[in-house]
């Protein structure tokens, strides 16, 4: 594979080409897992930390603003794919801004502050996150919460290691761009947080209603004092 900046690129690039089919997908419940376990996963765990203001990172067409907002939480949503927030501002919900995690590293004022939960679902899918995530404590209230849900690391086939993936959609409807992903094993995904200021507090396994296989990771993660 290339490396790590191509990877990068094209991992953003892909959201950009994908818009369309994956706003398509998301509103039809194209995704067995998502309409079974994942979406109501993420909704109740950040739930749970009783939010007032959440911010959705990489918050694609804007459901998880829509579901939160239904249930009276202040939302903002922000995504690198101008396609993706323009169908998320077409649906309303929330506030929503075309923010790369690059530029919300470096601070993207027009966001806001004072967010007791950063919700990311399925959202952190590059390499090089620690400069976000540390960024990001300083847009939540003191000890605010980040809830993360991810591709369970067990589920994944190939060795267990830290690297570059690719998903290729052949399961999905419609025309799509190869996407690459950074796969973390459970340990890295524990120790990344730990280094870049947070605590975690919590672990979950949300599993499919028939099988019990774990269909996804959920870390809750509470921003540690500055």
């Amino acid at each position: 594979m290339s490396n790590r900046s191509d990877q990068s690129t094209d991992l953003a690039q892909s959201w950009i080409a994908n818009a369309d089919v994956w706003t398509a997908t998301v509103r039809e419940g194209g995704i067995e897992s998502r309409r079974l376990v994942t979406d109501q996963s993420i909704v109740n765990a950040v739930l749970a930390q009783q939010p007032r203001r959440v911010l959705d990172l990489g918050c694609g067409e804007g459901w998880l603003v829509r579901a939160l907002a239904g249930q009276g939480v202040d939302c903002v949503g922000v995504d690198g794919s101008p396609g993706l927030i323009d169908a998320a501002q077409s649906a309303g919900g929330g506030r929503f801004h075309v923010c790369t995690y690059s530029e919300l590293a470096g601070g993207c004022p027009q966001i806001g502050n004072g967010f007791d939960v950063i919700a990311a679902n399925f959202a952190l899918l590059q390499e090089d996150i620690a400069a976000l995530l540390r960024a990001l404590r300083q847009l939540l209230v003191p000890r605010g919460k980040v809830v993360i849900q991810t591709v369970h690391p067990g589920s994944v086939d190939g060795a267990y290691f830290d690297g570059w993936r690719e998903e290729d959609f052949r399961d999905f409807k419609g025309s799509w761009q190869r996407m690459p992903w950074y796969f973390r094993t459970l340990g890295s995904w524990v120790a990344l947080l730990r280094d870049s200021g947070y605590a975690v507090i919590d672990l979950a396994e949300p599993r499919h209603p028939d099988t019990r296989s774990p269909m996804a990771l959920l870390v809750i993660a509470e921003s540690e004092k500055c």
